[in-house]
């Protein structure tokens, strides 16, 4: 009778414990229970701020998309069951992955100065909000005073313009010299890079008059510099940021996966239009990362995008950063 008893009860107050967590009984009729207030969906930060010495670098979140891959994308050079063992290893999926764009600000106490400008509002969906989160951070288009361009993919320039206008007013520009000249070439034009430089001439050619053309070494502020990372494009630049004794390298798209292209440098990435200078271009770049110890942001990093690596046999650990450029 007392092992009925207790058995009988465990059932009632089973039923009973379910009905609570997921279901209502009124008038007969059983429905699912709502909770207090309705779910808000995936939450990411937009803004994450930094102290380099005097100056202040400010990580903007333009959007992210969740695209098939990484392979082929990234790994095209290889077999998918050898990129799928390293995302496994490294806790990923192999069929998805997020993408994340992130233009960066320095205030040097001087000048505002922008890299990068993200998609632009109207280019994709979940991206093109790197206005509205600027002006989030507190800082105006209208108080920039220098954009600076890594390269011409629609990612980093689609948002120079915006209705028709140049998003940042009062802004001067720098480019790298090089690229420049490629994308604007008349044999731009057709093939493969149409799309590309056509976004170039309706965003890009009609600032030519406040531009600054760069080339390797070139101060673009005192305090910043240009270092050359050719590969991905013909005339793609990275920067070294310098202040108070602390360094930062801006990498832009010289790795473009924070495991598939620094734990494999060597795998090609399908938007490198020269895989063998990319390649090399990111040996190059992190080789001195991480032989002198010091942070980068990578524009396609996981959000903020700031980091070290550690050199490895076949690469490099990517290392988030945490408190160090806080204190």
């Amino acid at each position: 009778m007392i092992n009925s008893f207790i058995m009988n009860r465990r059932a009632a107050l089973a039923g009973s414990f379910g009905l609570a967590a997921g279901q209502l009984a009124i008038g007969g009729t059983v429905t699912p229970a709502l909770a207090a207030a309705p779910q808000k969906g995936i939450a990411t930060p937009e803004i994450n701020r930094v102290k380099l010495g005097q100056f202040e670098i400010t990580s903007i979140l333009d959007g992210s998309v969740v695209a098939q891959g990484p392979h082929p994308t990234f790994g095209e050079n290889v077999d998918a069951a050898e990129v799928a063992a390293l995302l496994e290893k490294n806790f990923l999926p192999s069929d998805r992955m997020r993408n994340s764009f992130t233009p960066v600000v320095v205030n040097t106490g001087r000048e505002i100065v922008v890299f990068d400008t993200g998609n632009g509002a109207a280019r994709r969906p979940d991206a093109g909000n790197f206005v509205q989160a600027l002006v989030g951070s507190g800082i105006s288009p209208g108080e920039v005073d220098l954009v600076v361009i890594t390269h011409c993919h629609g990612d980093h320039i689609g948002g120079l313009v915006e209705n028709g206008e140049p998003a940042f007013p009062n802004a001067r520009y720098a480019i790298g010299e090089k690229e420049f000249a490629f994308w604007t070439s008349p044999d731009r034009a057709s093939g493969p890079t149409a799309n590309a430089a056509a976004l170039v001439q309706k965003n890009v050619v009609p600032l030519k008059d406040k531009m600054t053309f760069l080339k390797q070494g070139d101060e673009v502020i005192p305090g910043i510099s240009t270092i050359e990372a050719f590969g991905h494009t013909p005339g793609h630049l990275a920067f070294n940021i310098e202040s108070g004794g602390r360094r930062l390298v801006l990498t832009a798209d010289t790795a473009n996966h924070y495991v598939a292209s620094l734990q494999r440098p060597d795998w090609n990435v399908r938007f490198d239009m020269d895989k063998e200078a990319a390649i090399a271009t990111r040996r190059k770049i992190f080789d001195m990362i991480a032989a002198d110890r010091v942070p980068f942001i990578g524009y396609h990093m996981p959000f903020p995008a700031v980091g070290y690596v550690e050199k490895t046999a076949e690469g490099y650990r990517y290392v988030p950063a945490t408190y160090q450029l806080t204190l």
